[in-house]
Formats: C-alpha cells, sequence, structure tokens
C-alpha cells in the first residue's frame, strides 16, 4: 500500500472516530435525558426495552471505537492493510468497504466458514 492510501486511510478511520464519539455522546444524553416517571406498567415497559436498545447500541459504537483507534495504531505501526492470519496484502477494496478488517477476503471467509460449522 502506498503513503497516498495510507493517509486516505487515517483520514477516513480519524472521521469515523470522531462520528462514532459524538454518536456515544449524543446517546449518554438521551439516556440521562429519560428520567421519566410512568404511571402505566406498559409505558414503563416499553421505555425500558428502549433503553436497553439504546444500552446495545452505545455497546456496539464503544466496540467500534476500539477497532477504529486499533486501525489507527496499525497505521503508525507501519502494519496496516496486512492480514493478520496469512500475512498477505489486504486488498484495497476490502478496506474501503471495512477500513478496521484485520483479515484478507480469503481468511474472513474461512473464519466464517469454520464458525458456521462450530455453530451445526
Amino acid at each position: 500500500m502506498d503513503q497516498r492510501d495510507l493517509e486516505y486511510f487515517h483520514r477516513l478511520l480519524s472521521h469515523m472516530l470522531e462520528d462514532a464519539k459524538q454518536k456515544g455522546d449524543s446517546t449518554i444524553e438521551e439516556l440521562t435525558d429519560s428520567n421519566e416517571l410512568f404511571a402505566d406498567p406498559a409505558d414503563r415497559a416499553t421505555a425500558e426495552s428502549d433503553r436497553s436498545f439504546t444500552l446495545r447500541i452505545r455497546d456496539r459504537e464503544r466496540r467500534l471505537i476500539r477497532k477504529i483507534q486499533s486501525a489507527l495504531q496499525r497505521i503508525e505501526d507501519g502494519t496496516y492493510g496486512v492480514c493478520e492470519e496469512c500475512g498477505e496484502d489486504i486488498g484495497v477494496a476490502r478496506l474501503k468497504a471495512r477500513p478496521v478488517t484485520r483479515l484478507c477476503i480469503n481468511c474472513k471467509s474461512k473464519q466464517e466458514e469454520d464458525e458456521h460449522l462450530r455453530s451445526e
């Protein structure tokens, strides 16, 4: 991967990180603003369901932030774009589709196949 590609992915990942952090902050604000009391148990159940859903989204955002930070660190280390499984270069098209990926398409396909076989 050339320097221009690395700069592109660094900018892309930095923007993704900012977006994820902003979404996380707004999620926290939503949770702290929703301290309402409900007289109707159905309304309370709906609110709890919504809160649970929001917390699951927040957890996914938190994990994405860690993956983005890891990808940025790999750019700094010079290992970004190299498959952690086989050591081959990860295609630029795959990185554009999934900038935080650690595996080339062949190794990822094999991993998913193995997971599918284990779940049967």
